[in-house]
């Protein structure tokens, strides 16, 4: 879960959607989430879903906690999505760290 050589931080202003935003932490883990934590990550999301819907933006949004990105994870793997999809990662990434499983997820999602 590294940044690609020579990838540098943006300023959040310059990010154009949340996928961007993303993309930022992905880089610099421990400057947006306390202890690398998934449910920080999925609250900061719900709050940027939250922001959009209050102001009227026109942005396609996968990542709220049963959206969906959600919705997808309980497909392909079949696991429960009753607290959201930070809760299910972090009880199957099987010893992987959480935070690279979502990005590993997300990369996959990304793709489909």
């Amino acid at each position: 879960m590294t940044a690609a050589p020579g990838e540098r931080p943006k300023p959040i202003d310059q990010c154009q959607d949340v996928q961007e935003i993303l993309d930022q932490i992905r880089l610099r883990p421990g400057m947006w989430l306390r202890q690398r934590s998934l449910r920080d990550l999925q609250s900061i999301l719900f709050g940027y879903g939250v922001a959009l819907d209050v102001h009227g933006l026109d942005e396609k949004f996968e990542m709220g906690p049963v959206g969906p990105f959600a919705q997808w994870i309980e497909a392909r793997f079949g696991w429960p999505m009753a607290l959201g999809w930070a809760v299910a990662i972090e009880k199957h990434a099987d010893g992987e760290e959480p935070l690279e499983a979502f990005f590993r997820l997300l990369d996959e999602y990304r793709t489909i």
